[in-house]
């Protein structure tokens, strides 16, 4: 076979692209794998993975210069010491803004999946039925009984600690050994289900930390650092350099090449099929071009997106997928940061043990089963409860005194902060610009995205409901708070490409193929039909190995 001739192209590294390359390399294909960032190699690149706080020049948090260099990345938590490097380079790959959206990206070696949340939630029944139902959009091209076996194939690999609650808003999987409430948190778990008659619950989130070692995949069990985002020595969460990548790489099908931007898919217009991509070599500018029988577009919800608007621009000037007039459109985020917090009394004698990653969750409970609010779609709740230290004494300020107060457990305190599901919206899009450029000299992406009418009412209630509960729990000083919510904010970006039943309404099939050329699968969080309520990550990892699949078959086929 040719250099630069493959069974299989993968572009992205991320959580998609990662579990993409897994399964059609393990399936025999011979499969290219791109990243447009730099390596970062497991364990080795995880610079300050063991470093305590105060080993930071300056406590990890961002210099002024920093701020100064990511005016995106500074509008919240993401910019850090601890991370800094990890996150995408802003002057060399800007963004426009119409409206106000805060992208926060990783262009490396693993992506996302290297500084993600790891909050790993099935969808449920109603999530791919509720467009349909209540005349939305369009109909999810699937149902959740299509994908379940998916989701427990792939919750087995990649390691998902959590507890069975018997919940249709949230159905169980197989998980590892749940983490543990602490002491707080098990008080207002217990008073909540009491009060609201089983109607609501608290458990522990459900996340891809492994509770128990996989020694089959050199991984062992979180340590309870909750050092995640910084990279893993242990292995102790799902990334694509901990789990996925590995095993491709010891099919000896892989071929990892770092620094290559892919700007378009290569198509023939009488086969009507991609023939490959061109890229773009990140450090020399030199143009090159791969081959392939299939593509997996795993470049991230936007990404993705650009690479089908930058191909086939001579055949649809708006690039391949995009004769049904919706790529680009119906961009979804999940909207949050409010809800309430308060303080919990009477555990003066309890105290925390250890750094756990996780913290609490409360599944959707509206509009659902015999509630109707005047919004569409539900919430959920993370968040939990902790205990700091230092005695609250106004006093003690200076000196002795303030030492000796830093010593005193604080108070036990409990937030719950909800997250809730945008409709897609037609109007919430990205295009392309063509009047700004990046490093390379191509377009960038202009983000036009916005809450509706649905989102703002439901944020009412996601306040108002959380303050209920915590006072029905008992707990003391609670206050409803609304931080304040940008779209990018949730790091969820999904649409853009969705999946249909019809090329007239959907840029995918129910299979992840581009309509209009179907040996393309797209298969990260551009697929999106619809948002849910709960973190999508899990969802693109079933529907990846599940398209892998597919595809693989019809190559066999000779359909594609």
């Amino acid at each position: 076979m040719p250099d630069n001739q493959f069974d299989a192209i993968v572009i992205g590294s991320g959580i998609s692209g990662g579990w993409a390359a897994k399964e059609l390399t393990e399936k025999g294909l011979k499969v290219l794998l791109l990243e447009r960032g730099n390596m970062i190699a497991h364990r080795t690149d995880y610079t300050s993975t063991a470093k305590d706080i105060w080993e930071f020049p300056h406590r990890d948090s961002p210099t002024q210069q920093m701020k100064k260099d990511y005016p995106v990345l500074k509008r919240d938590y993401p910019l850090n010491e601890s991370t800094f490097g990890w996150w995408t380079n802003e002057k060399d790959s800007p963004y426009t803004e119409t409206k106000r959206f805060d992208w926060f990206r990783g262009y490396h070696l693993g992506g996302r999946s290297l500084m993600w949340g790891r909050q790993s939630y099935r969808w449920n029944k109603w999530d791919f039925e509720a467009n349909a139902k209540e005349g939305i959009a369009i109909d999810w091209p699937i149902r959740y009984d299509d994908l379940a076996s998916w989701y427990s194939y792939v919750e087995k690999f990649a390691g998902i600690q959590g507890s069975k609650e018997g919940l249709d808003v949230l159905p169980d999987g197989e998980f590892l050994p749940a983490m543990e409430l602490n002491a707080a948190e098990k008080i207002v778990a217990a008073k909540i289900k009491d009060h609201y008659q089983g109607k609501r619950s608290m458990f522990i989130g459900r996340s891809a930390n492994i509770t128990e070692p996989k020694p089959e995949q050199d991984r062992v069990n979180c340590q309870y650092r909750n050092r995640c985002w910084r990279g893993c020595p242990f292995g102790a969460y799902f990334s694509t350099q901990s789990a996925t990548l590995p095993v491709a790489q010891k099919t000896g099908n892989l071929t990892l090449e770092c620094n290559k931007i892919v700007t378009k898919l290569t198509y023939d217009k009488d086969k009507k099929r991609a023939t490959g991509v061109e890229v773009i070599d990140a450090e020399t500018n030199k143009t090159m071009e791969y081959k392939s029988k299939i593509v997996f577009v795993c470049a991230s919800a936007f990404n993705s997106t650009w690479i089908l608007m930058n191909s086939a621009t001579d055949i649809w000037p708006d690039g391949l997928g995009s004769s049904s007039g919706e790529l680009g459109n119906n961009v979804m985020d999940h909207h949050f940061r409010l809800g309430a917090h308060g303080t919990v009394e009477g555990l003066e004698d309890k105290y925390l043990y250890g750094r756990r990653p996780t913290g609490i969750y409360v599944p959707r409970f509206r509009n659902i089963y015999d509630d109707k609010r005047d919004y569409l779609r539900g919430f959920g709740y993370q968040g939990g409860a902790g205990r700091g230290r230092g005695a609250e004494i106004a006093e003690f300020t200076l000196g002795a005194d303030l030492k000796a107060a830093m010593t005193e457990p604080g108070n036990w305190s409990i937030n719950l902060m909800a997250f809730g599901e945008m409709l897609p919206n037609h109007s919430n899009k990205m295009t392309l610009n063509k009047n700004v450029k990046d490093k390379w000299g191509l377009p960038v992406i202009d983000l036009d995205v916005e809450m509706k009418e649905n989102e703002l009412k439901m944020r009412k209630d996601m306040m108002a409901d959380a303050e209920e509960m915590l006072n029905a729990a008992g707990v003391k000083d609670v206050t409803a708070y609304d931080s304040g919510y940008a779209p990018g904010m949730g790091i969820h970006e999904m649409g853009t490409a969705r999946m249909g039943r019809d090329p007239k309404t959907s840029v995918l099939n129910g299979n992840n193929q581009v309509w209009d050329a179907p040996n393309v699968f797209v298969t990260d969080g551009a697929c999106m039909t619809s948002a849910s309520c709960v973190n999508p990550s899990l969802t693109y990892m079933a529907l990846t190995a599940r398209a892998a699949e597919f595809a693989v078959n019809e190559l066999k086929k000779g359909n594609l």
